[in-house]
């Protein structure tokens, strides 16, 4: 099974950069895409609905041009499923979630704390209430994958310039801390799974000439890592300050 996932910075105008085009000759299972900043209902055309893929929508409520997320799946799910429960958070257009079987994949939006929409305290409580719910649902007998721009980063490795700064996104002590508490509670990186190089970056909050970090991955169950066979950053391809992420992984939805 391959899952790519991108924060697109808005669908309609990546598309316009042959996002579409791109992302569905990469054959992959299940697309993920965050940032989609458009209603279901504005899509133009059929370009966005291939015939080959089963496409669902999760819209912010009050502002479909804010946030958004969409998951595009090859074989049509047993069930979708919009938001995660939360009062506060599941109107903003953040997760939507693909079941399977004994996997779910999910994609996600955290809500970010830099840019004019930036918000530090709201990002902290939904990543709060998300650990919660993580915790919550690790014994379920079923596997989750959840990819996302998570605007967060673990490692020094993970962050470019990392031991200059101290306003790099997503890398306060703080947002550290939770990412660490996740993968102590049965959760792992899929990335760092099976790739090690410190120079693996994939987003640019200050363009492309400001630094790097590498906040877009997958998060997935423990019980998937010894699954994942391969995991590729896109270098060449840019649609958006984000670059795809694409996971491989040995088993069949």
């Amino acid at each position: 099974m391959k899952v790519l996932s991108l924060a697109v910075d808005g669908l309609e105008r990546a598309n316009a950069e042959g996002l579409l085009t791109w992302a569905f000759q990469q054959d992959a299972d299940v697309i993920c895409f965050q940032d989609t900043r458009c209603s279901e209902y504005s899509l133009p055309s059929n370009d966005f609905f291939p015939d080959n893929y089963h496409a669902y929508f999760a819209d912010n409520y009050d502002d479909a041009k804010v946030n958004g997320v969409a998951v595009y799946c090859k074989k049509m799910p047993k069930a979708i499923m919009f938001g995660l429960g939360f009062m506060d958070f599941d109107h903003l257009g953040i997760y939507i979630q693909a079941d399977y079987d004994d996997c779910s994949i999910g994609s996600i939006m955290v809500p970010p704390a830099v840019s004019e929409r930036g918000d530090k305290e709201l990002k902290m409580r939904f990543l709060q209430q998300l650990g919660a719910h993580l915790q919550k649902v690790r014994n379920k007998k079923r596997d989750f994958i959840l990819c996302g721009g998570w605007e967060l980063a673990w490692q020094p490795r993970d962050a470019e310039e990392s031991g200059n700064r101290l306003d790099i996104p997503g890398f306060s002590n703080e947002e550290r801390d939770w990412l660490g508490s996740l993968y102590r509670m049965g959760y792992c990186d899929a990335f760092r799974e099976v790739e090690t190089d410190t120079d693996d970056y994939t987003w640019w909050p200050d363009g492309d000439d400001g630094p790097g970090v590498r906040t877009d991955t997958h998060i997935i169950s423990d019980s998937l890592a010894p699954h994942v066979t391969q995991a590729d950053i896109e270098s060449e391809e840019a649609f958006s300050s984000h670059a795809a992420v694409t996971i491989d992984y040995d088993i069949v939805l």
